[in-house]
């Protein structure tokens, strides 16, 4: 970890740490521990896909179709994980040299399509849910709204990777030293804000001052967790600047 050199901050301004791949150790190969650690992160990823499932999940609790598609999730991730077919479950790492024009597997994209999709779907209809909520006397309908709009959200984010228009989801990994870091920020903020706002949704009663509240939490919690994230202060959101072997977490 180093300061921003001054030329690089003239001309990006943003982050006040960067990660040299000068100083990130090389491995050759991903320990056993590190490739099982990965593989429950993308257990969650798919298995949160199906958003109205989801909603009922945390309104509800589980049922007979979650625990279905719960285990159809772990199956088809542990035949991709033994085959290295999911992003930090590799034997390998794949992404050594940062800004190197390679090109980005096919599973990388669709993991990461399907990563963005639930980061972005999710707190956009969480705050929408919530603006509805005061803009109709305190009448939640998210069950509603996630009904109608989870899909179409989903959808397009689908679209967009399929494009390659998401960071880390590229053709290239050309641009792998800065994606991720928009990638883990936007993760961060996202996985802080939407548990507290579920938190307040649970203990908070549906009045206009307490809804006023979970919006002005959850966005200041976005908008704070987004800006330390954007200044390198968070784990994985540093800047990392190519030239040197390196790894890609």
């Amino acid at each position: 970890m180093s300061l921003l050199p001054p030329s690089y901050s003239q001309r990006h301004g943003h982050a006040l740490k960067i990660e040299l791949a000068a100083d990130r150790q090389f491995r050759a190969r991903n320990k056993v521990s590190y490739r099982l650690s990965h593989w429950p992160i993308w257990i969650w990823v798919f298995f949160i896909f199906p958003g109205p499932i989801t909603f009922d999940l945390f309104t509800h609790g589980a049922d007979r179709r979650m625990w279905t598609w719960l285990a159809i999730v772990v199956i088809g991730t542990g035949v991709a994980g033994v085959f290295g077919k999911l992003p930090g479950v590799e034997p390998a790492p794949y992404i050594l040299r940062f800004s190197e024009d390679r090109p980005n597997p096919i599973y990388r994209r669709i993991c990461y399509t399907f990563a963005w999709s639930d980061t972005v779907v999710f707190a956009v209809l969480n705050l929408a849910a919530n603006v509805d909520a005061i803009a109709h006397a305190d009448v939640w309908r998210t069950r509603a709204i996630y009904d109608t709009w989870y899909f179409p959200f989903a959808l397009i984010m689908l679209a967009l990777g399929a494009l390659g228009w998401l960071p880390r989801v590229r053709p290239s990994t050309k641009g792998e030293g800065h994606e991720r870091r928009y990638f883990y920020g936007s993760v961060w903020a996202v996985c802080i804000a939407q548990p507290v706002m579920w938190l307040l949704w649970k203990v908070l009663p549906h009045t206009a001052t307490a809804d006023v509240v979970k919006l002005v939490v959850f966005v200041g919690i976005l908008t704070y967790v987004g800006n330390l994230a954007r200044r390198g202060l968070l784990p994985r959101t540093r800047p990392i600047l190519p030239g040197e072997l390196a790894v890609s977490d």
